[in-house]
């Protein structure tokens, strides 16, 4: 299970008459977070820095950091120390400053680039991706309270349930609860419940919506 960015936002904070902008981005690819770095420099042509870090794939495929013209290891590193103590992929955050006229020394600069790092993953949507399956449960009418039961213990996600002739639920559940959870419905249903696997990998139920690992 891990963290990933659904939605971004922005965060502020103020040091010592400094300011601190943290943008945070999804993002799949390096190309894709370059691209919105670049974007975010002309935006923020007249600060003094844009820092940043990213980290691209669920196995920290792809993992990048730069202080900008920052002492080394007062900026980027310390931003990207705070996504992975988060466990946060497939993340872009860039801090601008702007300087306040006063030094903050290098560890007021670590806590300042940390602090704005927090700030902007505290205004974003940040979901929980975990090794799931998506399954199709079909099934008579009569059983669909029991499906609703097994679902609920089992921590399985419903995302969705169309009526015709049968009953079909489309439920999120995890790959550790799966097989039991399998075991449970043919029980509990005398194995009138059919159930197709559609798809394995990293999910979050949202809502009615199955949101899907960006990688």
């Amino acid at each position: 299970m891990y963290k990933e960015v659904f939605k971004g936002g922005v965060g502020e904070i103020v040091e010592k008459k400094s300011r601190f902008i943290a943008s945070v981005f999804p993002v799949s690819t390096e190309e894709e977070a370059i691209d919105i770095i670049n974007q975010l420099k002309k935006k923020y042509w007249d600060a003094r820095h844009n820092c940043y870090a990213y980290v691209c794939g669920h196995n920290d495929d792809v993992v990048r950091f730069s202080d900008d013209g920052e002492p080394a290891q007062t900026a980027g590193k310390p931003m990207l120390d705070i996504l992975m103590s988060e466990n946060v992929k497939n993340i872009l955050v860039v801090v601008t400053r702007y300087f306040g006229g006063v030094l903050l020394g290098t560890g007021g600069l670590v806590r300042a680039y940390q602090q704005a790092t927090k700030e902007g993953l505290k205004n974003s949507t940040v979901l929980e991706m975990e090794d799931s399956y998506v399954l199709e449960i079909t099934t008579d009418y009569t059983d669909v309270g029991k499906i609703k039961y097994i679902c609920a213990s089992y921590d399985a996600k419903e995302v969705n349930c169309e009526y015709g002739q049968y009953a079909v639920t489309t439920v999120v559940v995890s790959a550790n609860n799966k097989p039991a959870f399998v075991d449970k419905l043919t029980q509990a249903t005398s194995a009138r419940a059919k159930v197709d696997e559609k798809e394995r990998g990293f999910y979050h139920a949202y809502g009615t919506d199955i949101i899907k690992s960006r990688g």
